[in-house]
């Protein structure tokens, strides 16, 4: 069985949109890279996150990086991490477990693993350097009241990646009430990513791209307008 709904194809592209602790996105990558056997495995990741997952290091983010990273972005990236555990743990999936499988597949097969995703110290250093206080606030103060509230809580299977609409309308209300944060982790990762798979997408014959659910159509019309300006 093949999970199609949260896959874009363009051209010698194919985008997997996954969810970073889903069992159902590590089935999907494993059997869609076995199915299309592609010269490249492109990851949403960086060098650092990839080695860190490989060798299951934890925690990488001291308190002597806040003067590297800023001290918002260190505490953005620290509640990222409680939050992707907690939720991991939920359902028995650690994250990024969906990439780890796609880089053994595409080893197994003989494909190039290719890390596409911006340097995390750079997308942490522009957070802090870009998200307003008043935004930070609104963040917390909106996690907090979505957890205590009993009125108008989503129901999301943790087990699967999120319908295409319900992740669309959760981007929108990201973009709309916090514009710097979405400017800094979406759009300008996904113009960098776009970059990297364009260079890619010239140089080999078929390209499966592994990357959050919610990034794909972005990136593709990233990649469109990076054509149109070559």
């Amino acid at each position: 069985i093949f999970f199609y709904f949260q896959m874009k194809t363009y051209k010698n592209l194919v985008l997997i949109g996954t969810s970073h602790i889903a069992k159902q996105s590590v089935k999907e990558v494993e059997e869609i890279i076995h199915k299309i056997k592609p010269e490249i495995v492109a990851l949403e990741l960086d060098k650092n996150r990839f080695h860190a997952l490989m060798n299951k290091e934890r925690g990488r983010l001291k308190l002597s990086h806040v003067k590297i990273i800023g001290f918002k972005g260190y505490l953005f990236a620290k509640f990222g991490e409680f939050a992707e555990r907690k939720l991991g743990s939920h359902v028995g999936v650690s994250p990024g477990t969906e990439m780890l499988k796609a880089a053994e597949v595409g080893k197994e097969i003989g494909s190039r693993i290719a890390l596409i995703d911006q340097n995390i110290e750079i997308t942490l250093k522009n957070f802090s350097k870009e998200i307003t206080w008043k935004e930070k606030f609104r963040f917390f103060s909106d996690f907090l009241t979505g957890i205590f509230s009993k009125k108008n809580k989503l129901k999301i299977n943790l087990n699967k990646v999120p319908d295409k609409n319900l992740i669309d309308e959760l981007l929108k209300t990201v973009k709309k009430r916090y514009p710097n944060l979405h400017k800094v982790l979406v759009s300008d990762r996904n113009k960098f990513m776009a970059k990297k798979l364009f260079v890619l997408m010239k140089n080999h014959k078929n390209i499966i791209a592994v990357v959050g659910a919610g990034h794909e159509d972005e990136i593709i019309e990233e990649i469109k307008k990076i054509e149109r300006a070559n």
